[in-house]
């Protein structure tokens, strides 16, 4: 904290220590019934606080989701409320989701993804390593028998498996430079070949 936030604190607890004061001075006689309203207030701005941030989450909650549009020739995704474009691939028949994430190179796979698309994660060599925004990572490089996008299917495609605390798998540049157009607008993500 600052000298200046601390000075603004101590003006603001000065301030509601006379005004505070005056009022209860002036209602001293029903001192238990201004207690009673002033709870129900205190209690009124203290939900109005907590809805307020909690509002995204709510949102997210029970606001329907956007849904991607699959085409022949496109995939066009909503930017959910968090920011990210998230996608639900098939790695090797298996459903995978990921985040879009064009400062990672590769795809690269949680270990609970790495196992739901069928690889021995255990028999894997975790020999490179990885840049993060939290640091260094160990990887195992794989490859991939086939990811399917709605229409784009590709065969032997090149991955990593995280050999850290990975709570989503990351969709890469090694993947997403596979499509001719990658554009986000209107806060779309379409990606074409």
């Amino acid at each position: 904290m600052t000298g200046d936030n601390i000075a603004t604190l101590l003006f603001l607890l000065l301030l509601l220590t006379v005004i505070g004061g005056g009022f209860f001075m002036a209602n001293r006689p029903s001192l238990g019934q201004t207690a009673r309203q002033l709870g129900t207030w205190a209690l009124v701005f203290l939900g109005l606080i907590v809805a307020y941030g909690l509002w995204d989450d709510v949102q997210g909650e029970f606001t329907p989701a956007a849904q991607a549009v699959v085409t022949e020739e496109t995939i066009s995704v909503p930017r959910s409320a968090d920011g990210h474009f998230y996608l639900t691939l098939d790695v090797n028949g298996a459903p995978v989701e990921f985040v879009v994430d064009t400062g990672a190179t590769d795809i690269v796979l949680s270990e609970a993804d790495a196992r739901r698309a069928g690889i021995a994660v255990e028999d894997l060599a975790f020999l490179g390593r990885a840049m993060t925004a939290n640091g260094p990572v160990e990887i195992a490089r794989v490859n991939l028998q086939s990811v399917q996008l709605g229409e784009f299917t590709d065969r032997n495609v090149r991955a990593s498996v995280n050999g850290g605390d990975l709570g989503i798998s990351l969709l890469g540049m090694s993947y997403l430079s596979r499509f001719e157009t990658l554009q986000i607008q209107n806060n779309r993500l379409t990606l074409s070949r």
